[in-house]
């Protein structure tokens, strides 16, 4: 195989998880906002966000690092599973923290509110209540008007 041919297939390879990794996100968004899900809708959630944060990792940056872990996050904190919602915060804000260079106001913004919602779900209504009012202050600096009323009504939500 020539050089040429390796790179477009490792260039259909990177499309091809992206694709995947997009259109997961999507299935997962999809079944949040459902309101009547079943247990197997449950679970197609929350294995679809796990596998979209799989080939996110595999062709994405920190940033969609990041995301992944908070949409985790969001589905855990959906399903009740407070431990796992607050674990997954936990990681999306170190992410966000190590890498503040590639993140947007949003994403900060948007860790800030995983932590508030894991520990809302996990029974911790004081740290529930410090995250979201640190969420609500990063929400309101957000830059970009369209962005910032997105996370104000998915923190409201």
């Amino acid at each position: 195989m020539s050089d040429t041919e390796s790179a477009i297939r490792r260039q259909l390879a990177e499309q091809v998880q992206e694709t995947f990794a997009s259109a997961l996100n999507a299935v997962t968004w999809a079944l949040l906002r459902q309101a009547d899900r079943s247990v197997l809708d449950d679970e197609k959630m929350l294995y679809a966000a796990f596998a979209s944060a799989y080939h996110y990792l595999e062709t994405g940056t920190f940033l969609e690092h990041q995301r992944a872990e908070w949409l985790i996050s969001r589905v855990y904190a959906a399903l009740g599973n407070g431990p796992e919602a607050l674990r997954h915060a936990e990681r999306c804000m170190a992410l966000t923290t190590a890498h503040r260079d590639q993140m947007p106001d949003f994403d900060r913004a948007f860790a800030l509110e995983a932590l508030a919602r894991a520990h809302s779900t996990a029974g911790n209504a004081d740290e529930a209540a410090k995250f979201r009012a640190e969420a609500e202050q990063a929400g309101n600096a957000i830059s970009d008007e369209q962005s910032r009323k997105v996370f104000l009504e998915e923190l409201n939500a």
